[in-house]
């Protein structure tokens, strides 16, 4: 889980797996679609999203396709919801005590 979350952390990575999430692509593929940063950069951010396992690599020949792997998204999906819907009720009590404090001291 730690993984994928550090993998989506960065934006680059998360327009990557946008751009393979529907369709297989080869890796200069990839890479050209981000001019602004070099090859080895493309490549890099793709190893991380592969050892997160949000994306897979098939060697065809010379080439490296990548294709996003959804049945990985279920999990971290999962953690994010406990982890908002724990977020949401601390900020609940929270506001709810304070709204207390604040009827208290008006009375």
């Amino acid at each position: 889980m730690e993984a994928a979350l550090k993998a989506i952390a960065e934006p680059r990575r998360r327009a990557i797996l946008r751009l393979v999430w529907t369709q297989e692509r080869p890796a200069g593929e990839i890479a050209a679609a981000f001019p602004e940063i070099t090859h080895a950069a493309v490549s890099q951010h793709l190893r991380v999203l592969k050892e997160a396992d949000l994306v897979a690599e098939r060697r065809d020949g010379r080439r490296r396709l990548y294709r996003a792997r959804p049945e990985a998204v279920p999990g971290l999906k999962a953690f994010l919801e406990r982890y908002w819907d724990e977020a949401l009720a601390r900020l609940k009590e929270h506001v709810e005590r304070d709204i207390e404090e604040r009827d208290a001291r008006e009375r």
